[in-house]
């Protein structure tokens, strides 16, 4: 299990991308629309700087659903390997069945 700071603090990032998400998009593309002055481009830069880093989503991490381990989650069950393994072995998760040949 994952310590519940972090889980809340990628919960946070979570919200300030989908917050800033509009701001961030329009501050980009004109910063990448070469048509632009520079002067306006510099000041989209100094924009998007100023907008919290937190909103980047880039710096959101991918946990489990069930614990908030943040590593080897597939991202279709938005669970961890070991979680969907137990559930699947149990039989929860519709159509996953144990391999074997």
């Amino acid at each position: 299990m994952a310590k519940t700071s972090t889980v809340e603090r990628n919960k946070k990032r979570i919200r300030m991308t989908k917050q800033f998400s509009a701001r961030r998009a329009k501050l980009k593309a004109v910063i990448m629309d070469r048509d632009t002055s520079d002067e306006a481009r510099f000041e989209a830069v100094t924009k998007l700087a100023e907008l919290p880093r937190n909103s980047a989503a880039i710096r959101r991490q991918n946990r489990c659903e069930l614990t908030g381990r943040p590593r080897a989650v597939y991202r279709k069950f938005k669970m961890a390997r070991n979680k969907l393994r137990e559930l699947a072995n149990k039989g929860q998760i519709p159509g996953m069945v144990k391999s074997s040949w």
